[in-house]
C-alpha cells in the first residue's frame, strides 16, 4: 500500500525543519555504528562523533526559532553547521548542508527538482571544500546522490519517492567504496563519512514521513568488502577494527589546527579565502577552508600553526582557536600498542564462514579468506599480519597452492617474525591450533603444532568438472568423487556413498575419531541425519559433525 505521503509534491519550511531535527537524531543515535568504521591511525576525531556533533549545532540553531520562513530556517540550518562543523567529515557535511540551503533558502515551498538541485549544489561546494578530493569518501557519495536526484527529479514529483531512490544509490555506492579506496579495502570497512551521511539522509525521510526515532540500527557489513580480508570484519558484533600500527610515527605535520575567522574586514574578498588555502598547504595538508565573507572555517595539519593564525589575521578576528598535538596522540597510541603486544600471534587461511568461525572460536588472531579458487597474495596474507599485535606469528595457510605465497609474505612484514607451518588442508590447520598453547614457548608451539598436524588424515568429498581417466577411475563430469592426500580413491553418483567409503578407505586399528565439516551445498539436517548413520554402521568410532561452510565440497573430514 503507497505511503500517504507519497504522493506529496512539496515540503514546506516546518517539514523541513522537522527533517533535519531527525537527520541529526539519526547521527547522535548510530554515532557509535560510524564511529566504529575508522581506518585510520591518527584521526582528528571520531567520524560519526563529529558528524553529530555538526548537526547537533545545525538542529540548536533551527529548533531556535519559531519562523515558517524557509530562507530563515535555511539560513540557520547553513550557519549551525559551519559554527559546529568538527574535524573534516563535519566539516565536508556543513558544506553539503550549505550548498542545500543556497538552493532551497529561494523558495517559499521545496518540490522535487528544488531538493535535487540543493543536493547537487551540496555536493559542488563539499568537492570545491577538499583541496585533494579523493573519491570512495563521502564525496564520492554525495555526488552519486545528487546525480540520481536530478535524474529521479525529471521522472516524478514525489518527494518521497525521489528521497527513497537517491538514498538507494547512496547505499549502492557505499558499497563499493571500498573498490576506489586501497585504506578501506585492506581494513574491510566502506567509507565511514558516506556511512554517516546515509544514515544522516535516512533520518531526513523518517522526518519526512513524521516517523519517530527510537534507536540504532544494526549495521551488517555489504559482502563487497569482504574478499579477500580478514574476517573481523565480516563479526561486527565481537570483532574490533585492528590499524596497521606500522604506520604509527610517520607524520609529517604535528599540529591539528583549526579556528573560525570573524568580523571579517571590509576590504577582504572572495580571493583572499582562495590565497589563504593556497598558503595553508603550502605550509601543511588536510585543509580545510570553506566559507564567505561573514564566517570562515579553517583546518590544517601544519609543523607551524603560528604561521597559519598570523596568516588568517590579516583577513579578521580568530574565534574558537583549537590546536592539538597529534605527535602526542601518536606517542600514546604506540605505547598502548606496545604495552598491549603479546609474544605470539596466530593467522589462519581458510574458506567458509563455519571455518572461519571456528578459527575465530580458538581464538585465531586474524582469518583471511582463501582456498581452492581463491588463493590470497602475499600481500594479502602480510597485510592480515600487519594487524596482528605480536612480536612472533604462526601463519597456517590450510592449502598446498597458498603456501608459497605464506612464505612470501615475511618478506613484507617488518617489525615481527613470520613463521609458516605447511598445513595443507584446513583439519591440519584445525589440529595444529587445538596444539597451540599460548603459555608455551614459540619453538615449544611450533614443534608441539607441527606434530600434531602432520598426523592428521585428511580427505575431501567433492564433484568432477569433466570427464577424465585416473589410475583405475574412469571419471565422468558431474561425478562425487573422494580425496585422501590429493588423490581420488572412491567415485559414484552419491554423496553420502562416497562419503562412507571415502571414510572406510581412511580408517585403520589406531584410529578412533572422524570430524566432518559439511559444506555450504549440504542441508544441517541432512548432515545430521548422515552422522547418525555413520555412528550406527561405525559403533567403534566417534563421529563428530561441524559446520564448515565451504564451497564446492561437500565435505571436508578427518581421521585421527
Amino acid at each position: 500500500m503507497a505511503s500517504a505521503h507519497s504522493g506529496t509534491t512539496h515540503i514546506t519550511a516546518s517539514v523541513m525543519k522537522r527533517m533535519f531535527i531527525a537527520g541529526g537524531k539519526m547521527l547522535e543515535v548510530n554515532k557509535a555504528q560510524v564511529d566504529a568504521l575508522n581506518v585510520f591511525p591518527v584521526p582528528d576525531g571520531d567520524t560519526g562523533t563529529n558528524m553529530s556533533l555538526t548537526m547537533m549545532s545545525a538542529v540548536k540553531e533551527i529548533t531556535s526559532i519559531d519562523s515558517a520562513s524557509m530562507a530563515e530556517v535555511a539560513d540557520k540550518l547553513a550557519k549551525g553547521a559551519l559554527r559546529g562543523a568538527r574535524g573534516n567529515s563535519g566539516v565536508i557535511l556543513s558544506q553539503i548542508l550549505k550548498g542545500f540551503s543556497n538552493i532551497i533558502a529561494q523558495r517559499d515551498e521545496c518540490d522535487a527538482r528544488t531538493f535535487a538541485k540543493g543536493l547537487r549544489e551540496g555536493a559542488e561546494l563539499a568537492y570545491r571544500a577538499v583541496s585533494k578530493p579523493k573519491e570512495g569518501t563521502i564525496l564520492t557519495v554525495v555526488r552519486s546522490m545528487a546525480e540520481e536526484a536530478v535524474d529521479m527529479a525529471k521522472r516524478t514529483t514525489s518527494i518521497q519517492k525521489l528521497m527513497e531512490s537517491v538514498l538507494a544509490k547512496g547505499e549502492e555506492t557505499l558499497a563499493k567504496t571500498p573498490d576506489m579506496l586501497e585504506v578501506l579495502k585492506r581494513a574491510g570497512v566502506v567509507d565511514s563519512g558516506g556511512y554517516g551521511l546515509i544514515t544522516m539522509f535516512k533520518g531526513l525521510i523518517m522526518g519526512y514521513l513524521d516517523q519517530e526515532i527510537t534507536g540504532a540500527e544494526d549495521y551488517e557489513q555489504p559482502a563487497e568488502t569482504l574478499k579477500p580480508q580478514s574476517i573481523d570484519s565480516a563479526f561486527p558484533d565481537d570483532s574490533e577494527l585492528i590499524v596497521d600500527y606500522e604506520s604509527l610515527g610517520k607524520l609529517d605535520f604535528g599540529y591539528c589546527t583549526e579556528f573560525f575567522i570573524i568580523n571579517i574586514k571590509k576590504r577582504t574578498t572572495v580571493t583572499d579565502i582562495d590565497k589563504l588555502r593556497e598558503y595553508l598547504n603550502e605550509i601543511g595538508n588536510s585543509v580545510i577552508c570553506i566559507g564567505d565573507l561573514s564566517l570562515i572555517k579553517v583546518h590544517v595539519h601544519t609543523n607551524n600553526p603560528g604561521k597559519a593564525l598570523a596568516k588568517a589575521l590579516t583577513l579578521g578576528e580568530l574565534d574558537k582557536v583549537k590546536i592539538e598535538n597529534m605527535m602526542e596522540q601518536n606517542r600514546q597510541l604506540r605505547a598502548r600498542y606496545e604495552a598491549e603486544r603479546k609474544p605470539i600471534g596466530l593467522l589462519a587461511v581458510c574458506s567458509g564462514d563455519g571455518f572461519a568461525a571456528i578459527f575465530k572460536d580458538l581464538l585465531v588472531d586474524q582469518v583471511i579468506e582463501g582456498g581452492q579458487t581463491m588463493n590470497p597474495s602475499a600481500e594479502d596474507i602480510a597485510s592480515a599480519a600487519r594487524k596482528i599485535n605480536a612480536e612472533n606469528i604462526i601463519i597456517l595457510p590450510n592449502n598446498k597452492n597458498i603456501i608459497l605465497s605464506a612464505e612470501q609474505s615475511r618478506t613484507l612484514v617488518q617489525n615481527r617474525n613470520i613463521f609458516v607451518l605447511p598445513t595443507k588442508d584446513i583439519p591440519q590447520g584445525l589440529t595444529a591450533v587445538l596444539n597451540y598453547s599460548p603459555d608455551a614457548s614459540l619453538s615449544e608451539n611450533l614443534e608441539n603444532m607441527s606434530t600434531a598436524f602432520t598426523s592428521v588424515d585428511a580427505g575431501q568429498v567433492t564433484y568432477a568438472v569433466r570427464d577424465t581417466v585416473i589410475d583405475k577411475f574412469t571419471i565422468k563430469k558431474g561425478d562425487i568423487i573422494g580425496l585422501d592426500k590429493g588423490s581420488i580413491v572412491t567415485s559414484g553418483k552419491d554423496v553420502e556413498k562416497v562419503t562412507t567409503a571415502l571414510i572406510d578407505s581412511m580408517l585403520t586399528e589406531e584410529k578412533e575419531v572422524v570430524t566432518l565439516y559439511y559444506g555450504i551445498d549440504v542441508a544441517e539436517e541432512k548432515a545430521e541425519a548422515f552422522v547418525e548413520k555413520l555412528q550406527s554402521s561405525h559403533p567403534d568410532i566417534e563421529f563428530i559433525l561441524h559446520y564448515g561452510g565451504q564451497p564446492l565440497y561437500y565435505y571436508v573430514l578427518s581421521v585421527e
